[in-house]
Formats: structure tokens, sequence, C-alpha cells
């Protein structure tokens, strides 16, 4: 029995791109001894994308399409699809043509030698400089806070062999960070380095909100520092305050006449109030990151319509 592939392309408004982009990777998939599924996860387009899908769904049954209810935003809703795949590995690409379908067949290569995670690195880009340069930056910091490192000059998109999908199934995540939890399964990756070219058509849907999204996901999901100084921050103010009021308290006893009257009292209630709430919050912090972490049942995506599963 062939094995299966299962190929994952999340869109928005991709008209211009979904159709031949289809096509390239049936050609691909056609050309190899493998069988393949190719899910497409529409996130409430509105162009004409969803038409586009239709057509091609009714002219190959292995193109598999899921509209969901509403526009879920670019990350629960490509992993809400890798979940959906029953392949013996799973291939994400992205809709607008900056993964090449061209590399799928160094991707199941290195895939059929053992490697579980294939990623696809840029060497180069011919995307926008500052946006670019923004994802530099935010990849930078992420590693700075992050327990766990994060790769750069990758998006993602690459091929994962079913037991990673397993791996991902038991997890119960609402809002994943998908690069994250991979590098938390594993960080036995390959890679697949390629020059990335640009949009074939389009605008990219990438701002520096959308990367400013990735960059406090990946810190929130994987890191507890930001959580930790606060509680230090509130910590050292504290004893800052404790020496302050001391020191005040000394001096009023030592120079009680000329001490100006009622501002002992201000000065050790602005530092002890505004340290103490601090350490507080700092605490309080603690505790809401640990329980968002273990009680979150949001649901992923919610589906208006599936086809040809």
């Amino acid at each position: 029995m062939k094995k299966l592939i299962s190929i994952v392309t999340p869109t928005f408004n991709e008209e211009k791109n979904i159709y031949s982009l289809t096509k390239e990777i049936s050609i691909q998939m056609n050309n190899s001894d493998l069988d393949y599924e190719h899910i497409i996860i529409d996130n409430a387009s509105t162009d004409n994308t969803q038409e586009v899908i239709r057509k091609l769904c009714l002219e190959n049954k292995k193109v598999k399409a899921i509209f969901n209810n509403r526009n879920f935003g670019h990350i629960r809703s490509p992993y809400y699809a890798i979940l959906q795949t029953k392949g013996d590995a799973v291939i994400l690409l992205a809709a607008d043509g900056q993964d090449p379908p061209e590399l799928i067949a160094k991707l199941i290569e290195k895939w059929n030698h053992g490697s579980d995670v294939v990623l696809l690195k840029r060497k180069s880009s011919k995307t926008n400089f500052f946006l670019e340069s923004i994802k530099i930056f935010f990849y930078k910091i992420i590693n700075l806070l992050s327990e766990i490192r994060l790769l750069e000059k990758t998006t993602g998109s690459g091929i994962f062999d079913k037991k990673i999908i397993e791996e991902l199934r038991k997890i119960e995540e609402p809002y994943p960070y998908f690069r994250g939890l991979i590098m938390e399964i594993t960080n036995k990756i390959d890679f697949v380095e390629f020059d990335q070219p640009n949009r074939k058509y389009g605008q990219s849907k990438n701002n520096f909100f959308t990367l400013f999204d990735i960059a406090m996901l990946g810190i929130i999901k994987h890191s507890k520092l930001p959580l930790r100084l606060m509680t230090i921050t509130g910590f050292v103010f504290s004893v800052l305050a404790c020496i302050t009021g001391i020191f005040f308290f000394i001096y009023k006893l030592l120079f009680w006449d000329s001490f100006q009257l009622g501002l002992a009292p201000i000065i050790l209630g602005l530092f002890f109030g505004i340290s103490f709430q601090i350490l507080l919050l700092g605490i309080i912090g603690e505790y809401v990151g640990f329980t968002l972490t273990q009680v979150r049942k949001f649901p992923l995506v919610i589906e208006k319509e599936r086809i040809n599963f």
C-alpha cells in the first residue's frame, strides 16, 4: 500500500494563488510513488477564494476543503487543519507561492531518510526588507526570553511525521504556537534551505501587528521570565522602600523640629504602597499564567462546511 502524504494549505483571500498552487502540488505528487490528500482550510475569505476551492474539489477528489465559520486568525486555522489529516506525514505549505511546491520532493526525501521534522529555511528572501528586519528582531527578543530556542528564518512550513502530529493531538491548546510546540516535542529538526520568492499575486497578510501577535504568543507560551521579572522587581522595590522608610524614620527622630510636617507619612505610604502593589501583581501574574496554561478549553475553529472528506 502506498504511503499517504497530507498537504495542508491555509487560505484567506488567495483567489489568484490557490488554483495554480493546487495544480502544481498535484503535478508534484502525481510524479511520486506516494498517495496524497490536499486539505485547504479557508479562513472565511471575502473574495472568490471559496468558489475557486469548490471548483478544485470537483476536479480532483484528493483536494479537500474546510470552510471556517469566521476568520479564526492565522495561528489557529492552519493548526486545526493539521490535526484533521490522516497521512503518514503532513506537509504545510503557504498559499501565496512563497513556499515553492518544487521543494515537496526534497522534503519527502529527507523524511524517507528518517527525519521526523524537516522545515523550510530561507537562505534569502525577496520580501519587504522592513518586515524581514522586524521578524529578525522579534526572534531575537523571543529567544532572549523563551525557555526553548525558536528557529530563525523558518515559517513553520515543512514536513512532519505522523508521530509528531499524534503528539500535537494530545496537547489541548486553544491558541497554539505551532513552531514552539514543535520545538517542545523534538529538537531533532532537519532543514531544506531555499531562496524565498515574492508572492505571485496579491498582498501579504503579514504586517507589524501579525508579527507582534506571533512574538507575544511565543513569549507568553514558552517563557515565565516576564512574570518572574515582575515579582523580582516588586521584591527589589519593596526592599528599597523599607530602606528608604527606615532612613526617613531615623531622619525624623534626629531632626524632629526641622522635618517638614506630613512628609514622612507621604513618602512611606508612596514607597510601600506602590512596591507592594507591584509585588502582588507579579505573584498574581504567576497564578494567572499557570491557570491559563491549564484550563483554556476554547475551540480552535468552528467549521461551516467540509468537502471531499
